[in-house]
């Protein structure tokens, strides 16, 4: 069962007395069909007993004792656990070279506010690889050139850096920590409520973690996609030249004929921020589809 995994890894991270405990009465319960407390008393814990039957791993057979649900999913989630490596990490799943692409994303952000590094970074390395692109094609082709580039590079990184499934683990721990807390309510068992609190605050550290594994996708996406963003700004305010008709006519969708690529079409919002964000948002879901790729928790 797609739940099983979950309950056992949440009685690893309590202990290994718990998987311990968990492992003798799967032996004992696949031996005689079902367990008893009595049938283990001597090997695990009356709290060990009681952990198990609150986890929903171990489920009452009609008065005749307890079986373990989904024993085939327990002993591989046991199997998982015993070789699972210890996750010493203490930041999120970042590496030295993780911190050193955010150091590089925040120098770049500095290219939005001063000439000087806009210059150096767009129109003395960027230009180097896009100008001969500029030079050859209209203006709004360039655009849609570098919003299919920047679509790829980002879908790719998140596909590779973001691990969907294991939010949607977490997703169906806070889910599993909700109902057996209300079981726990419904039956006024103040010791479980405590206990799931302890649970439900270690949950929330983990979310932490996971708020950074998301955000992590996104340093090496800026990184990639500023550059291209800067140099675009760089050539439409005058950095280099843009190479369309004269005077040139541009025909944007629901806007219409646009002079400039300087002019405002949706407010504040300039021509040439608008078309790169119609083509990027196009191009990245068609990206997306057809290289399957998932951007949402799975479990």
């Amino acid at each position: 069962m797609a739940r099983t995994a979950p309950k056992v890894e949440r009685l690893a991270e309590d202990g290994e007395e718990l998987t311990d405990a968990l492992a003798e009465v799967l032996s004992v319960a696949e031996e005689q069909g079902t367990v008893t407390w009595s049938d283990v008393s001597d090997d695990i814990t009356s709290g060990e007993w009681g952990r198990l039957i609150e986890s929903g791993l171990l489920i009452d057979a009609d008065g005749e004792g307890f079986v373990v649900d989904d024993p085939e999913g327990v002993r591989e989630a046991l199997e998982d656990a015993d070789a699972a490596p210890s996750d010493d990490d203490e930041d999120g799943g970042w590496s030295t070279w993780d911190k050193l692409a955010g150091l590089g994303t925040l120098g770049l952000f500095a290219g939005y506010s001063l000439t000087s590094v806009r210059d150096v970074i767009a129109g003395g390395f960027v230009d180097l690889f896009l100008g001969p692109l500029n030079d050859l094609l209209p203006f709004y082709v360039v655009i849609l050139v570098l919003a299919v580039i920047t679509g790829t590079t980002s879908t790719i990184l998140q596909d590779n850096l973001m691990d969907m499934s294991g939010m949607g683990d977490h997703q169906e721990k806070m889910e599993d920590l909700k109902e057996r807390r209300q079981a726990a309510k419904e039956r006024d068992d103040q010791e479980a409520l405590d206990r799931l609190e302890q649970e439900q605050m270690e949950l929330m550290t983990d979310q932490m973690g996971m708020f950074k594994q998301q955000f992590r996708p996104m340093v090496w996406i800026m990184l990639v996609n500023i550059p291209l963003f800067l140099w675009i700004y760089w050539i439409v305010f005058g950095g280099g030249q843009i190479h369309d008709p004269t005077p040139p006519v541009i025909t944007l969708p629901i806007f219409g004929e646009v002079e400039a690529w300087r002019n405002a079409v949706a407010g504040p919002i300039q021509a040439w921020i608008l078309w790169y964000f119609l083509c990027s948002l196009s191009f990245t879901q068609i990206i997306r589809k057809a290289l399957n790729v998932e951007t949402t928790p799975t479990g």
